[in-house]
């Protein structure tokens, strides 16, 4: 194996997605993934046997996505002849419970017999627990049958040698935020270099004076981190990072229906949005994700943070595609005679500096 191919390989992230029959799986990703809107996933049908999808991210990250079909037969096979196969190297287990399901008690079977063959091939993966449907439950009971939920999934997963912060558990719906937020806190576990971001958009943010920095994978929409600062941490809209999320895709599909190309296709330059009391724009940062910049409504710091951003796209971009960094500025490096990373920001001004 080639370093090339070894390198690829480590970064590569596999992600089981899983649950019973019409607990809405392919429903949620093909929301996030495939640019659907709520309304449409009626046309789905049931998935047959695995689905697979393949999303890079920020980082050089490929998300190997295994969207496996929950029919019992399918299941069965998952679990006897193809037990090595599909639970061996599983960074995450994304397992999908249907809150108004009239068989939980089968549900909740399925699902141990589901980590023990994870405990068997990968004792260390994360799983996450998405509780969905969360709709149809009456708003007065909503946080007891949650609350009920996760107790008998704990319980569960401790008894198969789960425990802790290795179990996150998310009430989700298709007709909310909820799901981008679930989504949201999986990409972030899987970015392996998530710290780093922040750091740096952090020193962005003070360079800018932005209130909020958030940082969204262009595709899916979906929130990498962010970075707050100042009394913008007091906003009461803790959603607020879902909200957008939503209304990019929103945005996005209403560009598909006026140019004629398919929504996952769809890219635009930069978004404004001015009033009184706030200034917001989104663009590009780098190939494979867009930044969304909060400032006070200067619209001459506006126009000199636009500026900036642009000016910081180079150093992000080492973040973008590591092997590039690895690679070329290497090259660049013994081409010039200095260090590498030395000059690797010449076209950003001093007062750009991120690292």
């Amino acid at each position: 194996m080639s370093t090339t191919e070894r390198s690829k390989r480590q970064k590569q992230r596999k992600v089981l997605l899983m649950g019973r029959s019409g607990a809405g799986k392919s429903s949620m990703r093909s929301i996030i993934f495939s640019n659907y809107v709520a309304k449409d996933v009626r046309r789905l049908g049931a998935t047959v046997d695995v689905e697979h999808s393949n999303i890079r991210f920020m980082g050089n990250l490929m998300l190997n996505l295994w969207d496996c079909g929950g029919q019992d037969s399918f299941v069965e096979s998952y679990l006897s002849n193809q037990r090595s196969h599909v639970f061996s190297s599983v960074a995450v287990l994304i397992f999908v419970f249907d809150i108004s399901s009239k068989v939980a008690a089968s549900d909740m079977v399925s699902f141990a017999d589901t980590i023990r063959a994870l405990h068997e091939f990968s004792p260390n993966s994360k799983i996450f627990v998405l509780i969905h449907k969360m709709d149809l439950v009456p708003g007065e009971q909503k946080a007891r049958a949650l609350q009920q939920k996760a107790h008998d999934v704990r319980t569960t997963c401790e008894d198969e040698g789960f425990l802790g912060q290795q179990v996150e558990f998310w009430a989700t719906s298709i007709w909310d935020q909820s799901l981008y937020k679930a989504w949201t806190q999986v990409i972030y576990f899987l970015v392996p270099n998530a710290t780093v971001i922040e750091n740096m958009l952090e020193k962005l943010a003070e360079l800018l004076d932005a209130r909020e920095l958030i940082l969204y994978e262009r595709t899916t929409c979906l929130v990498v981190t962010h970075v707050t600062r100042g009394s913008e941490g007091r906003n009461p809209y803790t959603d607020r990072f879902e909200r957008i999320s939503s209304i990019l895709k929103t945005h996005k599909h209403s560009m598909a229906k006026h140019t004629g190309t398919m929504a996952s296709e769809v890219s635009f330059a930069e978004m404004q949005i001015k009033t009184g009391e706030f200034m917001f724009f989104i663009t590009r940062l780098t190939e494979n994700t867009n930044l969304a910049v909060v400032m006070p409504g200067d619209e001459a710091a506006f126009n000199a943070a636009r500026v900036n951003v642009q000016l910081a796209r180079q150093e992000f971009a080492h973040l973008d595609i590591m092997e590039k960094k690895g690679k070329e500025v290497q090259r660049q490096a013994d081409t010039r005679g200095s260090a590498p990373g030395e000059d690797d920001v010449d076209t950003i001004s001093s007062q750009a500096r991120l690292s």
